[in-house]
This record gives structure tokens, sequence and C-alpha cells, in this order.
């Protein structure tokens, strides 16, 4: 164990480091980075590892992609930018984490393996619903009421974000997959991957990530600029406070986050448990 929170440790360093000079990370960033990284490389082994960086890899890469016509279309909209601070990275990556602790030290029970995929695929999911959602040519909807409004409104949905919800999710379940699948034939273990891992990262992911719209579409903190336009934002960019108009005033978007990620986990573990897998 100690030897993988070593290796956690150099990895997650190195790829925050690189993630913070490519623009992606602040410093606080990048320490929460380095926070989770090796602390899911020490105590889950290097799949979990392989997992997280996955998620971040492809979410890094999808967030720099046309990122000048998302940052037009709904820049505004957005509680953060496209650098990930520390509380982004521990919202993202936090629960992966502790999760990972916990599987070290209990013994590897399953059901702590399933939360941790329908959290990753959660997260997954609703990066990549959000990062190209926005690009649809079709205005989004209201997932609550139907309704069209403006792009980047939290709690709208498209075709295309919700397809890429599901694509995220997807990923996340077959590389834990063919992660497991290689421990084993790298260890010398009979084969025999646990492939209900595919269905609960695909349930899990978009469960968390619909439980995300449906809590910015009713209970998450929301603000309206002086324009008149809806943020999630409560200051704006020159330092105004922002107008309080619906919600849970505490209720930002990094604990709708996590919120969604202890859903997405929660289905995750049903899933795997009416599969019959859990022992």
């Amino acid at each position: 164990m100690v030897g993988n929170i070593l290796i956690g440790l150099v990895l997650s360093s190195a790829i925050g480091g690189l993630a913070y000079w490519r623009g992606s990370l602040t410093v606080s960033g990048w320490a929460g980075a380095v926070l989770t990284g090796t602390l899911t490389f020490g105590f889950g082994g290097w799949p979990w590892g392989l997992l997280l960086i996955t998620f971040f890899v492809s979410s890094t890469l999808l967030s720099r992609y046309k990122a000048r016509v998302k940052e037009q279309r709904a820049g505004e909209k957005f509680d953060k930018g496209g650098k990930r601070d520390f509380a982004q990275a521990v919202a993202n990556g936090g629960i992966g984490a502790l999760l990972a602790t916990i599987y070290g030290l209990m013994g590897e029970p399953a059901f702590v393996l399933a939360a941790f995929i329908g959290t990753m695929a959660t997260v997954t999911a609703d990066t990549w619903a959000t990062e190209l959602g926005t690009l649809s040519t079709k205005p989004p909807r209201m997932i609550t009421s139907g309704r069209v409004v403006e792009p980047g409104t939290s709690g709208g949905v498209t075709v295309l974000g919700t397809s890429a919800t599901a694509v995220g999710a997807l990923l996340i379940g077959l590389a834990m997959f063919c992660f497991l699948l290689l421990e084993q034939v790298f260890s010398g273990q009979a084969l025999n991957p646990p492939w209900w891992v595919i269905l609960a990262g695909l349930c899990g992911g978009v469960a968390g990530s619909l439980t995300d719209s449906l809590m910015g579409a009713t209970v998450q903190a929301m603000y309206r600029y002086p324009s008149g336009k809806e943020t999630e934002k409560r200051v704006g960019r020159d330092g105004t406070p922002n107008t309080f108009v619906r919600g849970w005033p505490w209720l930002n978007n990094d604990l709708v986050n996590l919120i969604s990620s202890l859903a997405g986990a929660a289905v995750a573990i049903i899933i795997a448990a009416l599969i019959g897998s859990l022992v």
C-alpha cells in the first residue's frame, strides 16, 4: 500500500502539474488533484487510479474543445470557469478518494467498488453533458417543465447533452471493466472480471447526472445579473453582487455535484446488488 501511495503521489503531482501548466487547474486545484489522486491510487489500487485519470483526462480535453464557443454561449451562466479550483477537485474526486480509503482499509468490499464506479461515472457524465450539451444547435429545455431556456441554464437539457451523459457514464463502466481485467492478467489470477461494473457505470452515471439537472432546476441557488440574465454566480466578474432569485442559498454548484455523486453511487450499488454480484 505504501508503494501505491508513493506512485499515486508522483503521478497525481505530475498530471496535476501538467494541467496547471496548460491552464486547466488553479494552484489550489492542483493541490486538490494531488490529494484525491494519492488517496485513490494508494488505497484503491491502480485500476482505481487509472479510472480517476480517465475521468480527469477526458474531462480536461472536452473542456478545451471549442472552449471559445462555449464561453460565448454560456460562460456567464456557470459558477466556475475553465480552471478547476480545490473545491471543484474535491467535489469531483473527493468522494472517490474517500471510498478508495474505505475500500483499502475494510478489505476491498464489492459494494464500495460499486459506489466508486457510480461516483466517477456521475462526475464524468455530468461534465460530458455540460461540455458537449452547450454546443447543441438546438436550445435546451428545462428538465422539469420542458420550456426552452438559454444554453448553460441549470436544469436545461438537450438531446446532445443527454447522449453525452450516457456515453460518458458508459466509458467509465467499460474502462473499469478493462482495468480490472488487466489487473487479473498481470497478477496471474483466473480471468473473471465483474462484468456488472459496465451496467453500474452506465446506470449510476446517468442517474447521478439527471439528479444534478433536477437539483439545478429546483433547489440549487441561482442568481440574476443586473441585465436580468440568470446565473450560478453570486458575484459578477466586476465584483458586483448578483440578486438571489431561487433555490436554497447554501446549495451551490459544488454541493450539487457532491450530492449527485452520492446518488450515482447509490444507484450503482443497487445495480450490482440486483445482479447478485455483491458478497
